[in-house]
């Protein structure tokens, strides 16, 4: 049973009580005004500190509640790490004279004042320059839409200032959560490292950056081969989550085609970890809609909003692209769990969902009628 740690004003009862209990002659500690009774009150306030210290020592002395630098202190026991925030990589277009230059290093900028930086140089062929840039800043902020306008920093002769941008190559992630850290860590604890099991490649995904869920599918791409299906959440959420770039294998691979964008650096993570005969795949699910009509729901006050975001979670939480089937009791209670739902009547899907190898189940549609 845990430890009940007591009120201030436990405390502070406590104490007028034992003040009470002495029967000190010629005193009465409990008049509003008395000296004993102001001590008393600030005596426990001290004692409720450090009740609340014991309490903070208690959170930081195992795993699993831990927080902060303890938290990262007890993964570091088992090799997890907290994934450090990262900075965003993709290519710039800008226009100009032909057989202008534009030097490495020159500062890029964003309307929002998102800096960026030129990191090769490019000459202006065809009217018009593309080189790659790179954030100076990390986070999810720096991940651009292709086409956001952008300004060089410095006036380079011949070349126009303002430009636009491609699509990324590499994606910015903010720094790991301690939840986060925290997951990654009680997994690795419950799944002990044993040199390239399913759950190794999972947990050596899951270290990527941005990279929130993992999936690991053996023999995915015929024997020999380790198919590691990965989504990025938080820094693709505009894309629902799913990576962008090509499947395929790490740069030093030489049995397959290297991926590229977030497929790459995942693979590129992997290949040094796996084991040296193991042709690891890396690759993005795809999406596969699912629509659901639903009738004779009530209360009519009962929000889709709701339902749509009780489903997306129910996808979120067991969604598995090695393959998987959706069962009506999966959704009916979920659905059944949203706030004020009497009762409703699921007409679409009517049976099980089989999901393929390599699909991930994601909301469609949501028709609810009274």
């Amino acid at each position: 049973m845990p430890y009940s740690r007591p009120a201030l004003t436990e405390i502070n009862t406590t104490a007028l009580q034992d003040i009470q209990n002495a029967n000190i002659s010629g005193v009465d500690g409990l008049l509003q005004r008395a000296v004993l009774r102001v001590l008393a009150r600030a005596m426990s306030g001290l004692a409720y500190e450090h009740y609340g210290y014991q309490d903070y020592i208690a959170r930081q002395a195992v795993p699993w509640t831990a927080t902060g630098e303890f938290l990262e202190g007890w993964a570091a026991l088992k090799a997890v790490y907290r994934k450090a925030a990262s900075a965003a990589s993709l290519p710039a277009t800008f226009t100009g004279a032909e057989g202008r230059v534009l030097p490495s290093g020159t500062p890029v900028s964003t309307g929002n004042s998102l800096a960026f930086v030129t990191t090769a140089a490019g000459t202006v062929v065809g009217g018009s320059v593309t080189v790659p840039i790179t954030s100076t800043g990390t986070g999810t902020d720096y991940n651009l839409t292709p086409g956001t306008s952008l300004s060089l920093g410095t006036v380079i002769t011949g070349i126009n200032s303002s430009g636009t941008s491609g699509a990324l190559t590499t994606t910015a992630a903010d720094e790991e959560t301690d939840d986060e850290l925290r997951t990654r860590m009680l997994q690795v604890y419950a799944n002990p490292p044993q040199g390239g099991s399913r759950s190794d490649y999972v947990t050596w995904a899951e270290a990527v950056p941005g990279v929130t869920r993992a999936w690991c599918n053996a023999n995915g791409s015929g024997a020999g081969t380790v198919v590691v299906y990965t989504m990025f959440d938080d820094a693709e959420a505009a894309n629902g989550g799913f990576p962008q770039g090509s499947n395929g294998g790490a740069t030093a691979e030489s049995r397959t085609a290297a991926a590229t964008g977030d497929q790459l650096t995942v693979a590129n993570a992997i290949y040094p970890l796996r084991p040296v005969t193991a042709l690891v795949i890396s690759a993005a699910p795809l999406p596969q809609p699912i629509s659901f009509v639903l009738q004779d729901v009530f209360p009519s006050t009962v929000n889709v909003a709701d339902i749509e975001a009780a489903l997306t979670d129910l996808f979120l939480r067991i969604g598995d692209p090695t393959g998987m089937t959706l069962y009506p009791s999966d959704w009916t209670g979920v659905i059944s769990s949203v706030a004020g739902m009497d009762h409703f009547d699921v007409i679409s899907p009517a049976a099980p969902v089989v999901i393929p190898v390599g699909y991930l189940p994601t909301l469609g549609t949501v028709a609810a009628t009274n």
